[in-house]
């Protein structure tokens, strides 16, 4: 689990082919502790296990399916990227409860300041909007964020200059692709409510557990 703070920004170092899939070499500066293989790195908002440690680099395999469901294939060396490490039990929690499943991708369409934050709209699909609430977290890109304003096929977030400075979400251009991680309470609301309604409908048995019928 991760908390969606973002902890440095890496670099993309080296892309390997892997099968279907592809290999991220990715160069950062020194962790307080050490990486470890086999744990697990929130890159750009994707929870990628870590196969190959050296001191300011480590390398990661990126499956189709996430390729498919992400930006990262869109990626090119020297692009700079969002980290964050997994959340230990005893850490503090900061942030929303981010896991690391990328939903989606949107699209950046346009940036601008209010006062000394940076404001982005961020278009996306319908399915990823209906998991969007305002005043409501999303991760894009692996940072927490608080929506400001929910639009009809977009939806806008402010960044503080803190944050602005210390993540690569300065670095997006338009039309730029964004990772997305709706809420997962949220998630789970949807699905209950989507149950109850597809169960909808009183039964005789209802009313008899009711007491209306015998």
């Amino acid at each position: 689990m991760f908390t969606g703070l973002i902890q440095q920004i890496g670099t993309l170092a080296q892309i390997r082919t892997r099968g279907a899939g592809r290999s991220l070499v990715i160069r950062h500066a020194p962790w307080d502790t050490a990486l470890s293989v086999g744990e697990s790195v929130a890159v750009q908002g994707a929870c990628l296990t870590v196969t190959d440690v050296r001191a300011t680099e480590f390398a990661c395999d990126v499956l189709k399916e996430t390729l498919a469901k992400t930006g990262l294939g869109q990626k090119a060396p020297g692009a700079r990227l969002n980290l964050e490490r997994a959340l230990r039990a005893d850490e503090r929690f900061g942030g929303h409860i981010v896991t690391g499943h990328v939903d989606g991708t949107g699209r950046l369409l346009g940036r601008d300041r209010a006062g000394d934050d940076w404001v982005l709209e961020i278009g996306c699909a319908g399915e990823l909007l209906s998991g969007i609430v305002p005043k409501g977290a999303v991760a894009c890109d692996g940072a927490s964020l608080t929506v400001a304003e929910l639009r009809r096929a977009s939806f806008t977030v402010h960044l503080i200059p803190f944050t602005w400075v210390h993540t690569a979400l300065s670095d997006l251009q338009a039309s730029d692709a964004v990772n997305i991680e709706t809420d997962v309470i949220g998630k789970y609301v949807q699905r209950y409510l989507a149950v109850q309604r597809e169960g909808a409908g009183l039964t005789m048995d209802d009313l008899r557990k009711a007491g209306f019928a015998e």
